[in-house]
């Protein structure tokens, strides 16, 4: 397997650690917390190892400018925007919607990093693709170099970071003598778990992978996953992966829409091991967890923590407001 450039931004590996007050609480015999919110680059949890081979991507292709997509609140677009600056490139955010008239922490904080940020005025999210084309356009005759990152960096380069970490978890999980595990994932735009099934695929690894998809209907959801997994190993060499992903529903009312089932599951992740999960991506996943568990589901489980802690301050500094 030839793997692409890395520019590291984390220091890696991420630990593995045992939950066993949450577990009791859930019923769990055993669950394990794979802390993707401690990668050590500007808060920004799973976005840190795909940028790690995004950033070098744009690197190795002589850009200058990134362009990167998203909404307001988005993790991918604040890390983006630090790891642009570090490494050198001019950063623009193309999000949806417009402006809010109180920004979240995420966009001030791109702010503060030298990005621009660019709002299409509808708010269908959907809507950056077409409009990161034509500013792409823009800039490219007048002379720049731009590198586009889709919302979530969800590619096959982005997904080589997921791949990896396939391979250092299942090494983790052996270490503390563990030989199979059900492994859960928050799914947006699918990268993550792209990249996981990949990798675990390539490996034969003993793991079953479950999404809990928190913007998509979950067919949707688990498509995309497959798609980006094959196009990771194609781009890394490896044989057509086997892709088996369970996906459930984790939407709640809707993308970004509060959620009871989710709060109570960010409270009891809180009070019972002190883990701060964001309402939006981690809390929706644990909500799942909730219910695998009163399924009957009892573990080894790996709950993959991909972060979100500055979405997490930002909740909970508005509800303080409230």
């Amino acid at each position: 397997m030839s793997l692409p450039d890395r520019f590291v931004l984390g220091p890696l590996p991420t630990p593995l650690v045992p939950a066993p007050r949450l577990a009791s609480v859930l019923g769990l015999d055993e669950l394990l917390i794979k802390r993707d919110d401690l990668t050590g680059f500007s808060f920004g949890g799973n976005k840190v190892r795909k940028l790690e081979f995004l950033i070098a991507d744009a690197r190795a292709r002589d850009a200058d400018t990134i362009l990167v997509m998203g909404g307001p609140k988005s993790n991918l677009c604040r890390t983006t925007a630090e790891a642009a600056r570090v490494a050198g490139l001019a950063c623009e955010l193309i999000l949806y919607g417009d402006r809010p008239s109180v920004p979240p922490f995420n966009l001030l904080l791109a702010e503060t990093a030298n990005a621009t940020c660019r709002f299409t005025g509808s708010d269908d999210r959907g809507s950056v693709d077409g409009f990161a084309e034509r500013r792409a356009g823009e800039l490219t005759e007048a002379g720049r170099k731009v590198y586009l990152i889709p919302r979530g960096g969800a590619t096959a380069v982005g997904a080589v970071g997921y791949h990896l970490a396939a391979r250092e978890v299942v090494g983790q999980l052996g270490a503390l003598g563990f030989d199979s595990a059900t492994v859960l994932v928050g799914v947006g735009s699918g990268g993550t778990l792209g990249g996981l099934a990949s990798g675990v695929s390539e490996l034969d690894a003993p793991l079953e992978l479950v999404g809990a998809s928190v913007s998509r209907d979950p067919d949707a959801a688990a498509a995309q996953v497959v798609s980006i997994a094959e196009q990771c190993s194609e781009l890394l060499g490896a044989s057509r992966p086997a892709v088996d992903v369970k996906m459930i529903d984790a939407r709640g009312p809707g993308y970004g829409k509060p959620w009871d089932k989710a709060q109570a599951a960010l409270e009891s992740a809180r009070t019972t091991e002190g883990l701060v999960l964001d309402p939006i991506y981690t809390a929706k996943t644990a909500a799942v967890l909730v219910e695998l568990a009163a399924a009957g589901l009892r573990g080894p489980v790996v709950f993959w923590h991909t972060g979100g802690m500055v979405t997490a301050i930002d909740a909970i500094g508005r509800e303080g407001d409230a």
